[in-house]
């Protein structure tokens, strides 16, 4: 259940329902994502820490390989932390990082299916963090209820889900036609809507995150997007990001697109082109995260 780019079919990050998935393979994968991510994440802490300051438990539900659960120890001296997660090799990466942090003192893990794994938790929860990993279950209102359950009094659930589709390139960047990542969007949404209607238990629900967390016997607080912003010409790591990227959207809906946008990723893909991402000097991120909370009443 690591955290994700949005939408991205064929190693989305949380989708634990794709059995087919290394998570050991693609543990550094994930890691080196959300480390592009840290400064995003710590922004979002900051804020979290105006309304819940000393948390005594801070629990990552979709933590994947722990690099956002290890910056919650960081940012949050005084807590402890428990990352929780399907995916035992995932966690096991959390573990060494967390070591290597010097944080382990104060950090534990949990493996299983949300939300049932959240019932091993021994104590309920100050703050909850949940990153993309609510649209993973199939009746995300139900969902919702059991993460509220699993706070305490005055607890603060945080949800990430939402904000906007990330961009990194221009309209038209000289080769193929014109709005390519505009297509690729419009591909990536029709599969996200495949994906949960085939979920188990898949509940057709509006995504009004603040009447879903009402729902669930909480009170919305307040909500703020918070945006990554690299300018191009991107250095390296910002190159990797993309491409990662790029390739599960070829990899994962290549059977949607035509047969000009599926050679226009390849070139893009390709090292030796010099159009490619690796190249290009136009290429930047541009991503946006949305983060609701809601308190549990005292």
């Amino acid at each position: 259940m690591a955290h994700d780019h949005h939408h991205a079919p064929a190693g989305h990050g949380h989708a634990h329902h794709h059995t087919d998935i290394d998570w050991a393979e693609m543990g550094p994968v994930l890691e080196s994502q959300a480390e592009l991510l840290a400064p995003l994440y710590r922004e979002a802490m900051a804020w979290l820490a105006e309304e819940t300051p000393e948390p005594g438990l801070i629990v990552d539900a979709g933590s994947g390989p722990g690099v956002v659960a290890c910056l919650f120890a960081e940012e949050f001296p005084g807590a402890r932390v428990t990352a929780v997660d399907g995916s035992g090799p995932l966690l096991e990466r959390a573990q060494v990082r967390a070591a290597r942090l010097g944080v382990d003192g104060r950090f534990a893990t949990v493996t299983g299916e949300l939300p049932d794994a959240l019932d091993e938790l021994e104590f309920p929860a100050d703050l909850l963090w949940a990153s993309r990993s609510l649209h993973h279950l199939g009746d995300q209102r139900a969902g919702l209820a059991a993460f509220a359950e699993r706070l305490a009094p005055g607890g603060t659930l945080a949800l990430l889900e939402g904000g906007l589709p990330a961009r990194y390139l221009p309209r038209d960047i000289g080769i193929g036609r014109p709005g390519l990542q505009s297509r690729l969007n419009a591909a990536e949404e029709e599969w996200f809507s495949r994906m949960r209607a085939e979920l188990p238990g898949a509940v057709a629900e509006p995504e009004d995150w603040p009447a879903l967390l009402t729902a669930a016997g909480l009170k919305p607080t307040r909500t703020r997007t918070f945006l990554l912003d690299l300018p191009a010409p991107a250095d390296e790591a910002a190159r990797d990001y993309a491409a990662a990227y790029f390739t599960r959207l070829r990899d994962g809906l290549g059977d949607v697109l035509d047969a000009d946008d599926r050679a226009t990723l390849d070139r893009l893909l390709d090292r030796a082109d010099p159009e490619s991402l690796y190249h290009r000097a136009d290429l930047f991120v541009l991503d946006a995260y949305t983060v609701y909370t809601a308190v549990r009443p005292r």
